[in-house]
């Protein structure tokens, strides 16, 4: 596509084909963000806290998702129960069995319970939070604001049960496919591309994944509004809810995978360039420097790329 296309002309006539106007001219740009509109913002750019109706282009949700509240939920010796959390402490404490709708998205999105992975006996009414989680991989965990003031769990009156490492315990993703599939909804023409940290059926984490971040740093995920607590999407299970809109299917492959097949592998220059053209090698190594960011599987490559068409075909792109 050109920037603006010609208008062919008869050799005794006007123009017979009206000029397109340019894509420039085409496309409106739009950030959806809670936060204010920066100040330095150029004016061309629309700035909003709300996905706008009937896109006709591309919507981009970059690591949006692994933002979307959730509940958590451990699996206890009578089944699934929701994990209350002081948000003042990160106290934690097993609260009120899911509801029917989470418990059928557990049972469909989160299965696999495992001997060793589900509890077989009564926790230590003794165990505070910070033992509960001393024996998790990373060590961090969260859950949904309790209730009040006070923190109460219904199974042991006056002595709340603290989750303990025997317990499974699961992100119910719910409310993170119902957000992706009215972004999707918002589209009436093209293309919903969500890039999130996540996990698929089969491969999820024992131990959660939720965490908290605070100036780059991971902190313990306290949700006292100092810091930024986050957790991996449960990608099929979005992908599953946007397709159910879109009535298409859908790509989900990983950002590594999908940048290697468009060509960027991140290999270094030959080193003969430094001697005839130094200053190109020094920018093709600086490329390469950041492609290795962009496909590293331990951070930037281990991103999803979720691709939902809407009225469109999906295109030529690498599958999982």
């Amino acid at each position: 596509m050109t920037p603006t296309a010609s208008a062919r002309r008869s050799p005794d006539g006007p123009s017979s084909v009206t000029a397109r106007p340019s894509l420039a001219e085409r496309i409106r740009f739009t950030a959806v963000e809670y936060a204010h509109r920066p100040e330095n913002l150029p004016e061309e750019i629309n700035w909003t806290a709300e996905i706008p109706d009937e896109i006709n282009g591309l919507l981009l949700a970059t690591e949006w998702l692994d933002n979307v509240p959730l509940d958590v939920a451990v699996h206890s010796k009578d089944g699934w129960r929701y994990v209350l959390v002081d948000p003042d402490s990160g106290l934690e404490t097993i609260g009120e069995p899911v509801t029917p709708d989470d418990l059928d998205w557990l049972s469909t999105w989160w299965p696999g319970l495992t001997s060793s992975s589900s509890a077989t006996s009564d926790p230590d009414p003794g165990l505070t939070s910070a033992d509960a989680t001393s024996g998790g991989e990373s060590g961090f965990r969260a859950a949904r604001l309790a209730q009040g003031s006070s923190l109460t769990a219904r199974s042991r009156p006056g002595c709340p049960e603290t989750p303990n490492g025997d317990y499974l315990r699961a992100e119910i993703g719910r409310s993170r496919d119902q957000a992706w599939a009215n972004a999707v909804r918002k589209i009436s023409r093209g293309l919903a591309v969500a890039v999130d940290y996540g996990h698929l059926s089969g491969d999820r984490p024992v131990d959660g994944t939720l965490t908290g971040y605070r100036g780059g740093r991971q902190v313990h995920p306290v949700p006292d509004g100092s810091s930024d607590v986050t957790a991996h999407v449960a990608m099929d299970s979005v992908a599953s809810a946007g397709a159910a809109v879109a009535r298409c299917a859908y790509s989900l492959v990983l950002q590594r995978e999908e940048l290697r097949a468009l060509g960027a592998d991140g290999g270094r220059p030959p080193l003969s360039l430094a001697g005839t053209d130094p200053v190109g090698y020094v920018r093709a190594l600086t490329a390469a420097s950041a492609v290795a960011e962009l496909t590293d599987p331990a951070g930037l490559g281990g991103h999803w790329w979720l691709r939902q068409p809407v009225g469109i075909p999906l295109g030529p792109v690498v599958a999982r």
